[in-house]
C-alpha cells in the first residue's frame, strides 16, 4: 500500500527527535488521543470510527507512540514508561500544546494517567478507556496479546478476545492487521516492548496509588463490561482513587468500547469536554 492510499498514514513532527505520525484534524481547544498496544496497532485504526465527530468540536491530535505504528524506532531506544512519557510530552512540545484533554486507551490510559501525575499542569481533563495503570492480575487475554507471534490465525484468534460483538472480526480485518504487524521493524520492536513473564509490564505500567488519588483532573472513566484484556475492576479501582471521577460501563462490550459503541462514545466524551468549555 503506498503512503498516498494509506489512512494510517498522516503528518510526521519531529519530536525528541523521533520522527512521529500523527492525524491532526478539526478546530478548538486540543484533543489528544494514545492508542492502546496491540500488534500493528497504530493511532488512526484505534481511534478513526470517532476521530470526524470529536474533531466537529475538538483539534483532535493522534499520535502514533514510539514504537508503534508508523512512527519511527530509533535504534537502541528502551521501550519503557519513561521512554513513553517523554516521547509524550515531546510531542506537545513540538506543537506548541501547553495543556490539552487527554484520552488513554488501555496501555494508553497507563500512558496518559502518568503524564496526568507527573505532570498536572499539561492535562485538562483526563479519560480512561480500558485503562492500565494500576496494578492487576495478567489476563490470559492480555498475555496473549503481548505475546502475540506473527499469522493470521494468531491475529484472528487475538482480535476475537477484543470484541463483545464478533461479527466485528472477519478474516479481512485480521489480514489487513496481520500485513500491519509484519512491516520491517514492527515485531522486533513489539516483542521487545513487553517480554515474558509480562506481568513485570503491568506492574511497570501502573502509578502509585497514593499519586492516582492526588490527581486533581475532572476524570471520565469508560470501560466495557465484558472486557477480557483489561477487567472492569481497574476502573472501579480507578474510581475509588481519583477524586473527581465518574465511571461509565457499557454493556454488551469488550475492550473496544470506541469501536463497539461509537457513537455513544463520542457523545459521552463531547459532554464531559463541553463542561470544561462552558
Amino acid at each position: 500500500m503506498s503512503t498516498q492510499s494509506n489512512p494510517e498514514i498522516g503528518l510526521s513532527i519531529n519530536a525528541g527527535d523521533i520522527a512521529t505520525n500523527y492525524h491532526d484534524i478539526g478546530d478548538g481547544s486540543p484533543l489528544v488521543m494514545i492508542h492502546g498496544s496491540g500488534p500493528g496497532v497504530t493511532g488512526w485504526a484505534n481511534w478513526r470510527l470517532v476521530m470526524p465527530d470529536l474533531a466537529a468540536r475538538h483539534r483532535v491530535l493522534v499520535p502514533d507512540m514510539v514504537g508503534f505504528g508508523y512512527t519511527a524506532r530509533p535504534e537502541g531506544i528502551q521501550y519503557n514508561l519513561d521512554t513513553w512519557l517523554a516521547h509524550a510530552l515531546a510531542f506537545l512540545d513540538a506543537l506548541n500544546l501547553t495543556q490539552v484533554d487527554l484520552v488513554g486507551n488501555s496501555f494508553g490510559g497507563a500512558l496518559s494517567l502518568a503524564i496526568a501525575i507527573r505532570h498536572p499542569e499539561r492535562v485538562r481533563r483526563l479519560v480512561l478507556m480500558g485503562a492500565a495503570g494500576v496494578s492487576f492480575e495478567l489476563t490470559p487475554a492480555l498475555d496473549a496479546v503481548w505475546g502475540y507471534t506473527p499469522s493470521v490465525e494468531n491475529m484472528r484468534r487475538m482480535m476475537d478476545t477484543f470484541a463483545f460483538n464478533r461479527d466485528l472480526v472477519n478474516d479481512d480485518l485480521a489480514r489487513m492487521r496481520y500485513e500491519a504487524s509484519i512491516r520491517p521493524g514492527i515485531q522486533e520492536a513489539y516483542s521487545a516492548m513487553f517480554p515474558a513473564p509480562r506481568q513485570a509490564s503491568v506492574e511497570a505500567l501502573a502509578s502509585d496509588p497514593a499519586d492516582i488519588a492526588a490527581l486533581p483532573h475532572e476524570t471520565l472513566i469508560i470501560h466495557g463490561r465484558d472486557d477480557v484484556v483489561v477487567p472492569l475492576a481497574n476502573s472501579c479501582r480507578f474510581l475509588e482513587l481519583i477524586p473527581r471521577a465518574q465511571l461509565h460501563v457499557f454493556g454488551q462490550c469488550g475492550h473496544w468500547t470506541q469501536i463497539e459503541h461509537a457513537s455513544r462514545f463520542s457523545r459521552l466524551l463531547l459532554d464531559f469536554l463541553a463542561e470544561a468549555d462552558a
